[in-house]
């Protein structure tokens, strides 16, 4: 009797385990430390949508935010949160990196200055100090940007603020920043008392582009979880708009005391519209005239095939 009461028992344990032995481990690194960006991938965790498609997701902030499609390429992880552009220059580099997914469908990227600057056109920045965070991209971005108006780099002096887009701009240490994210700097600016003034690249000589993507391995596209995390994303996404205050609640409930705050509100507030409804979706024209502006402007030497980075990866 004990032994038959003693075998029920652990056939009991071992089918509650089940579920959780069941579940495929998914190794996600973002691209910064958490924040209103990556809503709907902390939503779909909080919410239990990947863990309903039998996924258990591990979301790590990198300490250098250059790793995580390094990771990726060299089989350490299996999904990075990367961007459009760097994307384009990583695969030309030879890693071995596909786009499976997005998350912000709409360029972030901004040059900024204080509203009281004086400063009403990007021609006004002729022989103005401008600051910047990562040469190559945003660099290239501006020099576009300004030619546009008539200028070129050597009509501006560029300084190198490392992180510091806000407080150098604040402090007057430059005139202008490239790479102030237009959901977040400028809220942060605000509460600062400074508020600042935007001009975005899609305006003014550079193609749209996807700021926020997910990327994958080249060799893992097979990989079933892969399917199963757009599923759950989509999914996420649309409850994220369709209950925007619940959502907020359950984005900060996987960190209160670092996410809960005025930024962040102000910031979720602005990222929302942003968000790209269909995560699977892709849209070709985009990346193929993105490509075109970064070997027009140097950042890359050809034009490489859709095919060879990008992927709609059927349900």
């Amino acid at each position: 009797m004990k032994n038959t009461k003693l075998f029920a028992l652990l056939t009991a344990l071992l089918l509650i385990n089940l579920p959780l032995q069941a579940k495929q481990k998914v190794t996600l690194l973002l691209d910064w430390f958490v924040n209103p960006d990556h809503a709907a991938l902390i939503v779909a965790q909080q919410k239990g949508f990947f863990a309903a498609h039998d996924l258990a997701v591990e979301i790590v902030e990198p300490a250098d935010p250059s790793m995580p499609p390094k990771l990726v390429a060299a089989g350490k992880a299996d999904i990075a949160v990367d961007y459009q552009p760097q994307l384009q220059m990583q695969v030309a580099e030879g890693l071995p990196l596909v786009r499976i997914g997005t998350l912000v469908s709409t360029p972030l990227n901004s040059v900024v200055v204080l509203q009281n600057s004086g400063i009403e056109s990007l021609a006004d920045l002729k022989g103005k100090k401008i600051g910047y965070s990562v040469s190559g991209f945003e660099t290239s971005l501006l020099q576009a940007m300004l030619a546009k108006h008539g200028l070129s780099e050597k009509d501006v002096e560029m300084v190198n603020v490392n992180w510091s887009l806000s407080p150098s701009l604040i402090s007057g240490q430059v005139d202008a920043v490239i790479g102030a994210f237009r959901n977040f700097e400028l809220n942060q600016m605000a509460l600062e008392q400074q508020p600042g003034r935007a001009f975005y690249p899609e305006e003014h000589g550079v193609p749209a582009y996807d700021e926020l993507i997910l990327v994958a391995n080249k060799n893992n596209l097979t990989d079933k979880k892969l399917h199963a995390f757009l599923t759950a994303l989509e999914q996420a996404t649309i409850y994220l708009i369709n209950h925007p205050d619940q959502a907020w609640q359950d984005f900060v409930s996987y960190k209160p005391n670092e996410l809960d705050n005025e930024l962040n509100r102000l910031a979720w507030r602005d990222t929302l519209p942003r968000l790209t409804l269909r995560p699977r979706a892709l849209d070709e024209n985009r990346y193929q005239h993105m490509a075109e502006f970064m070997q027009q402007q140097g950042l890359i030497k050809t034009v490489p095939p859709l095919t060879d980075y990008t992927i709609q990866l059927k349900d």
